[in-house]
């Protein structure tokens, strides 16, 4: 009996549990009185509103979702909708008023107040305030330091302004989080080790370029500009063959990209006397991809500088 009695509290302490998670989720109390967060979302204008914007109707979902928020301010997730709608529409001004108002709730819990800054950091940024951004997606990191949101738009700023290092050790940061889950966080790794190599050649620092850009190389060995830009290093610091294995190492790991270096191996090839190679490399990509055109044409323009006009014309077609 006292085995039955037990199970029966425990089960009814459970019972108890689940309707007082359900009573949270759906309940909120604000000003002394319970607001029914399910009657919110049931408003004819706000489901309206959702379905304008489903269609992409953005000004009939801006009349629809604002007269929901007359009918109901307390909803906070549709004056969020409503001032991203305006940012959206360029109404950046109306959009931060929108924003900056929720962010003087008392009662916004610590992702709510995230989400709203980050909204607000969209709505600077969208509008050109670059530092006002910055500072707002700061914020919401100091709030949530793994919002990878708020961590691409900050990564995105420091890209608009040419920081790149900054821009990268942002992205670090992202690729800490995905760990490893998406491919796109290496490739765009080795974007930001390219610019950054870039900027240095640009200084005249062409040995710190040189090894960034091999990093961006050694990050994602699809990063075909880093190929092209370490040739142009090597050929300039006058180690042609150097300049011509990178090219040809470009042509192996990324070929759909093989144009990139077409004239400059062309070119390096002729001047170390060689020029049967250029020839001997369109073909192997002609017989790799017999539809790939761009190697059909350098062979020919090639072919047809040597004189060669009739084989030039039959290797075009």
């Amino acid at each position: 009996m006292t085995t039955e009695f037990y199970l029966l509290a425990v089960l009814f302490a459970l019972l108890l549990g689940l309707a007082v998670g359900k009573a949270w989720e759906r309940y909120k109390l604000r000003d002394g009185r319970w607001i029914d967060r399910r009657r919110l979302r049931e408003t004819p204008h706000y489901m309206l509103g959702l379905n304008f914007l489903v269609d992409n109707q953005v000004d009939q979902a801006v009349e629809e979702l604002t007269h929901a928020a007359s009918t109901e301010p307390e909803a906070l997730e549709i004056q969020m909708i409503l001032g991203n709608l305006y940012r959206e529409k360029g109404q950046v001004g109306r959009a931060v008023n929108v924003h900056q108002a929720l962010l003087k709730r008392l009662d916004l819990t610590e992702l709510e107040h995230a989400y709203v800054l980050l909204c607000l950091g969209l709505d600077f940024r969208h509008g050109g305030f670059v530092d006002r951004a910055l500072e707002a997606f700061q914020e919401v990191l100091q709030l949530d330091p793994r919002n990878r949101y708020a961590l691409i738009n900050l990564q995105k700023l420091h890209e608009d302004q040419h920081q790149w290092p900054e821009a990268l050790r942002v992205r670090e940061q992202i690729a800490k989080i995905d760990a490893g889950r998406r491919p796109e966080d290496q490739q765009i790794l080795g974007f930001l080790q390219n610019e950054i190599g870039s900027a240095q050649q640009r200084a005249g620092d062409t040995a710190g370029a040189a090894r960034t850009f091999a990093e961006a190389i050694d990050v994602d060995a699809r990063t075909a500009p880093a190929y092209v830009n370490l040739g142009d290093v090597r050929e300039g610091q006058g180690n042609l063959p150097g300049a011509v294995e990178v090219w040809e190492r470009l042509i192996e790991a990324v070929p759909d990209h093989a144009h990139f270096v077409f004239d400059r191996l062309e070119r390096a090839y002729r001047t170390l006397g060689a020029p049967h190679r250029f020839v001997q490399l369109c073909e192997r990509l002609i017989e790799r991809d017999p539809l790939g055109w761009r190697a059909r044409l350098a062979l020919a323009r090639h072919l047809s500088a040597a004189g060669q006009h009739r084989v030039a014309f039959d290797r075009l077609l």
